[in-house]
């Protein structure tokens, strides 16, 4: 399949949402899932704010705000596999403007990640150096991890018993928003000190701020697909993918170059995974049926292939 090179002067530089207004998800679980997080907050010595290292500032919750001014806060920024870390000094200065001061770059789905080690020392000093409120007598610590549906709070829980207690499992981990749905019991995650987990069901705000940050969101798995549509979402990660200079894709699919028509791209793509589909066309003798490229399916591998890092690394804000 041929592919016409695009120059990078002539790639888009807006890209045009249409119609479409600000998302607005905003399921049940997610409103009692905030409101047992608030109700749990007495027995909370700190709390690990998980995020996606590709959007570092994108779609983190307000509504959390206020748990984080009145205890201990670490950030952890999650999925640096699969970020373009080159500017990590221009983004931590950002967010230490913005009044966050602790924060670690992690990958937790892989089997030894020094940041992970270093997760309990933070968070014991944190502790040790803030007052405890109603928890003095306490002698084992209980921690909160929050964050938006999907940015690997399961998996940084697992990867924390991983390290600090050889022991497998005790989160269920899926690749789409809303697996946790609910607060769950504590979850021991270490023995030195003796260190307890909640883990929290993902919860975006009722109101995500612009249309530009929702489509950051969805790109990143953090809204479910059929909510945005999986054809906005290829075309907006080939906008994003060409305005970053960042051209993984036309090796991935042996495309002759760089192309800003998403339904040519996603053709290319059909054609190269062989994905097809069987539609009836009418002639003037009769309905035949005809094979044609499956554009969803091209979508779907596009996309995924994308969260899996396999179109090159990325950051997005």
């Amino acid at each position: 399949m041929k592919l016409s090179c695009v120059l990078s002067s002539a790639f888009r530089t807006v890209f045009d949402f249409g119609q479409r207004e600000t998302a607005n998800w905003f399921p049940g679980h997610m409103a009692k899932g905030l409101k047992q997080m608030r109700a749990s907050l007495r027995k909370v010595d700190c709390i690990i704010e998980i995020h996606d290292a590709r959007i570092p500032f994108s779609g983190r919750n307000r509504l959390f705000q206020e748990s984080l001014d009145v205890r201990p806060h670490l950030l952890v920024l999650n999925k640096m596999d699969l970020a373009d870390t080159s500017k990590k000094r221009n983004i931590l200065k950002q967010l230490e403007r913005d009044g966050v001061k602790n924060i670690l770059f992690t990958d937790s789905l892989k089997q030894r990640d020094e940041s992970i080690k270093k997760i309990v020392p933070t968070v014991t000093e944190l502790i040790e150096n803030s007052p405890r409120f109603h928890r003095e007598e306490d002698r084992h610590y209980c921690l909160m991890v929050i964050g938006v549906p999907n940015v690997g709070k399961s998996s940084l829980i697992n990867a924390l018993r991983r390290t600090n207690m050889k022991k497998g499992k005790a989160s269920r981990v899926g690749g789409e928003p809303g697996i946790t749905k609910a607060v769950l019991t504590k979850i021991q995650v270490c023995e030195r000190p003796i260190m307890y987990l909640l883990d929290t069901p993902g919860v975006l705000p009722p109101k995500i701020e612009n249309i530009e940050t929702g489509m950051k969101l969805a790109l990143c798995g953090t809204i479910l697909d059929h909510l945005v549509g999986e054809d906005i979402i290829a075309d907006y990660l080939l906008f994003s993918l060409n305005r970053l200079q960042c051209f993984g894709y036309v090796e991935k699919y042996e495309l002759e170059g760089p192309c800003d028509d998403i339904q040519q791209v996603l053709k290319c793509i059909a054609v190269k995974l062989g994905k097809t589909q069987r539609v009836k066309a009418i002639t003037g003798v009769g309905d035949i049926t005809i094979k044609v490229p499956n554009y969803s399916a091209a979508a779907y591998d596009f996309i995924r292939s994308f969260r899996k890092g396999e179109l090159g690394k990325v950051m997005l804000d």
